[in-house]
């Protein structure tokens, strides 16, 4: 059976155990291929009535048009939030001089807290929408967009998700679409200072031919295993 017809399959099990006939897949659609071949697999696995797309702009986002024409593409109903307001608040109430982590993972947080309250609204499950790739070297916000209540890309590298969402017949401007850090316009790939080939191949045939590259990406990995692990319980 074809990896995409496992992951349905997976999707609508998931649901039969985690709900009921109504119980919806809400997903927080940013645009770019991770997302949209989310959202895609849950159409799939339960109908489009059954997936709610939530928009999560912090401001003005100049791709945001991007957004609602992947859940036009998909037939979605969705809805669009402005996180902007909400970020800021926090940020005035808090009363301290805030770092590049404080502003790159406090966004993240408050979308998923968004993706929740959205969810309980409306009898739902989050998606995750990371993929094996970016939690191989911890891009990826710990209680953000790292959270969610079943993942169906989790275990696909990004060279594996593009090529199932050619398999679901997504548009190329979605899948190829550059993500963005979101803080000082560079790319992903940019701002890892490595590409996603280079390190899909490292993750599945342990193959790096730049050593000072491989040395980076261990070393992401190695320092991010915190969000990957359970977190540590004392056992009395």
């Amino acid at each position: 059976m074809p990896v995409k017809d496992k992951i349905i399959s997976w999707i609508r099990d998931y649901f039969t155990n985690n709900g009921n006939q109504s119980t919806k897949a809400v997903v927080g659609i940013s645009g770019g291929k991770d997302s949209t071949i989310a959202a895609a697999l849950c159409v799939a696995a339960l109908g489009k009535e059954r997936v709610l797309g939530v928009l999560m702009p912090q401001g003005t986002q100049e791709d945001i048009d991007v957004s609602h024409r992947v859940c036009v593409h998909l037939g979605i109903p969705h809805m669009e939030i402005n996180i902007g307001e909400t970020v800021q608040s926090l940020y005035d109430a808090m009363e301290l001089e805030l770092n590049d982590t404080a502003t790159r993972n406090t966004p993240a947080r408050i979308r998923m807290t968004t993706l929740y309250a959205v969810s309980a609204a409306v009898d739902g499950r989050v998606v995750n929408t990371c993929n094996a790739s970016e939690s191989f070297v911890g891009w990826e916000t710990k209680y953000g967009d790292s959270a969610g209540d079943f993942s169906p890309i989790g275990d696909l590298t990004v060279t594996e998700v593009k090529a199932l969402g050619y398999e679901l017949g997504i548009p190329a401007e979605f899948i190829e679409k550059n993500p963005i850090d979101g803080l000082c316009g560079k790319t992903d790939e940019d701002a890892l200072g490595f590409s996603y080939a280079v390190l899909d191949r490292l993750i599945r045939e342990g193959v790096c031919e730049d050593e000072a590259v491989r040395t980076k990406i261990m070393n992401l990995h190695e320092n991010s295993e915190h969000k990957r692990n359970p977190m540590p319980v004392y056992l009395s």
